[in-house]
């Protein structure tokens, strides 16, 4: 990637480049790692940004980004978006929704932002919308439940 520094058990902070101050969590996640790499950030009000550049590998065959990358990238955000109610915990997704409101094409810079509705003992509800250049592309809710570290 880009460079940086990975911190052990946490997400890597990009150093230089397009991503400089951004994170991603490098191969943490093998089909993260396939289909990303998605990188996030903390905005100054608080909101976490996530974001990607648009390659050939997520469009389809008609040259639009593929519904399937759409929806991975939405699963990934849900947990940058959650990732302070987690502390440090495990979850998984139990619930993913989206409407495909829009499209995106090679080279375009795709966004996902969202909110934490509910945070419960074991079940964080969330909402969110992807979109490039301004533009909705896919709004989506979910719900991630905390679980325990699955042994080795």
């Amino acid at each position: 990637m880009d460079g940086g520094d990975e911190i052990v058990g946490g997400p890597r902070l990009i150093a230089e480049g397009e991503w400089a101050g951004w994170q991603y969590w490098g191969d943490h996640d093998p089909f993260e790692h396939q289909s990303g790499p998605y990188y996030f950030r903390d905005e100054p009000d608080g909101t976490v940004r996530c974001a990607f550049r648009a390659e050939r590998k997520h469009m389809n065959g008609g040259g639009f980004m593929h519904g399937g990358c759409m929806l991975t990238f939405a699963d990934y955000a849900l947990f940058c978006i959650a990732r302070k109610e987690l502390l440090e915990q495990h979850a998984v997704t139990v619930s993913l929704n989206g409407e495909f409101v829009g499209p995106a094409h090679v080279g375009d810079l795709v966004e996902a932002v969202g909110e934490v509705v509910q945070a419960g003992r074991s079940m964080i509800f969330l909402r969110g919308i992807v979109s490039t250049g301004g533009r909705p592309m896919l709004t989506f809710s979910g719900i991630i439940k905390k679980v325990g570290r699955r042994a080795p």
